[in-house]
């Protein structure tokens, strides 16, 4: 059986969280581990530029996010790991896919329509205030990444599927145009079991929030954020529900089934909220201790992660020149 290809990418726009682990990457390592699919994963810089606008973070995000994949369990070595600024294919390809995009469906998009719901909400008269054409055109550039790759399976959350069904769009409305199965159509990966991550407070973790909890921050300051979860008023001793703790729902995530079940015990026997946050500052201590020994080292030898790049950027070039070839016979632009 051919192997399918599946593609994902993150945007470098801040340390990722305990939310993006297990919302994201963790399920993506999952996947690089299965034989019959194979695997491209890019750290969407370029993308980030729609609202980074700071050379160094872009470059520092860059690195971090890549370190925290590798050290989490993705293994460069079998999948295409780069950089979307190290494929020019992809661009050349956003600009051919633009001139087959109806502005209605850029209208159309969910970014786009969340900045002009606010705009409308502040009363502003411009409803177009604060968006620049990288954020208008986002869709096209994801649609770019996900074809050019020939991509069969798009992992992504409920809130990024209109992406996939866009790229999907656009790559029907070439090959229609041109009588070729030019592109290969990409279906969104779901994982519906995935849950809400609740963050500091209770509510989504977001960074938008300011209520994260980065994978790989000292132990000290770990500590400290544990201490911050919001907690009712009850007593030692007075019985607590686990589902309604922020607590035990970020030590679901990473605990075994029986010793989920045997801290859901202690939360009826009435557990002390000082003795629940430490067990869960432990539990992610734990966890966490060979991952954060990984990503330290890759962070002070950034020359491995540029080495890393590079392998996957020539593995990723080698595909895309080869859609690009077949997408330039197509329109007429042959050499």
């Amino acid at each position: 059986m051919d192997q399918k290809v599946i593609l994902t990418g993150i945007k470098p726009t801040g340390n990722p969280h305990l939310g993006n682990w297990v919302g994201a990457i963790r399920p993506t390592v999952e996947l690089s581990r299965d034989p019959a699919k194979h695997g491209f994963y890019f750290i969407a810089d370029y993308h980030a530029l729609t609202g980074l606008k700071d050379a160094a973070e872009l470059r520092d995000y860059t690195y971090q996010v890549a370190a925290s994949w590798i050290a989490l369990g993705l293994d460069p070595e079998s999948v295409v790991f780069y950089r979307q600024s190290d494929v020019p294919e992809v661009f050349e390809l956003s600009w051919i896919l633009a001139c087959f995009s109806p502005k209605g469906l850029m209208n159309r998009a969910h970014a786009y329509k969340a900045v002009v719901q606010k705009n409308q909400e502040a009363g502003e008269e411009d409803l177009d205030a604060g968006v620049n054409m990288g954020l208008y055109t986002y869709p096209i550039l994801m649609a770019a990444d996900i074809l050019i790759m020939q991509s069969h399976w798009v992992p992504v959350g409920r809130d990024q599927q209109q992406h996939v069904e866009i790229a999907r769009d656009l790559a029907q409305y070439f090959n229609r145009q041109y009588r070729a199965e030019v592109f290969t159509l990409p279906e969104a990966l779901i994982d519906e079991k995935g849950a809400v991550i609740p963050g500091l407070d209770g509510r989504k973790m977001s960074k938008s929030y300011g209520n994260t909890i980065p994978i790989f921050t000292p132990p000290d300051q770990l500590r400290k954020l544990v201490f911050r979860i919001a907690t009712d008023s009850s007593r030692p001793g007075e019985p607590k529900d686990p589902e309604s703790s922020t607590i035990f729902q970020l030590y679901r995530l990473l605990a075994k089934p029986e010793d989920t079940e045997a801290f859901a015990d202690e939360y009826r026997k009435g557990i002390a909220w000082k003795d629940a946050k430490e067990a869960l500052y432990a539990l992610l201590e734990t966890t966490l201790s060979g991952p954060w020994a990984r990503y330290q080292d890759l962070i002070a030898h950034p020359e491995e992660l540029d080495r890393i790049f590079a392998q996957g950027a020539e593995k990723a070039r080698d595909v895309a020149s080869r859609t690009m070839r077949e997408v330039r016979r197509a329109v007429g632009i042959s050499h």
